[in-house]
């Protein structure tokens, strides 16, 4: 049933909890695991040119070692893992990342009833609305 399995990443600590359950899934199920961070360009469109770069640089070398550091974890028990880095609209490319790879299921973090990502609008909100597949979502604490 679930053969392709999307773990999008933000590289906090918190995201310790979602990497259990995906690789619980993904092992019961021999599955592969995506392993997916997001530079969200969102957030330096207003910066100078020059200052975009730098950021986008800052941003992808974080994204690198996030999804590295949560493959070996997910490498060290047993599940396949392929990891990408897109930029972006977080929630368009999750979405967009899982119909292009044919991901069966999405396990990611949700901060749940915080008003603040619920004012600001939430990446975990828009995916579970919008994806063809299931969305586990697992509460997370900063």
């Amino acid at each position: 049933m679930y053969e392709e399995i999307l773990l999008p990443t933000d590289g906090s600590e918190s995201m310790d909890t979602v990497v259990d359950h995906a690789a619980d899934v993904a092992g019961r199920r021999d599955a592969t695991v995506h392993v997916l961070y997001v530079v969200d360009d969102r957030s330096f469109l207003t910066l100078q040119d020059g200052m975009q770069t730098d950021v986008e640089d800052e941003l992808r070398a974080e994204g690198e070692s996030a999804t590295a550091s949560v493959a070996d974890r997910l490498d060290d028990a047993g599940v396949t893992v392929r990891t990408a880095i897109r930029k972006g609209d977080p929630g368009d490319e999750i979405l967009a990342y899982a119909e292009a790879s044919g991901i069966d299921l999405v396990v990611m973090g949700t901060h749940g009833d915080d008003y603040q990502q619920t004012m600001l609008g939430s990446v975990s909100q828009k995916v579970v609305t919008m994806a063809d597949v299931p969305v586990l979502t697992v509460g997370i604490d900063d």
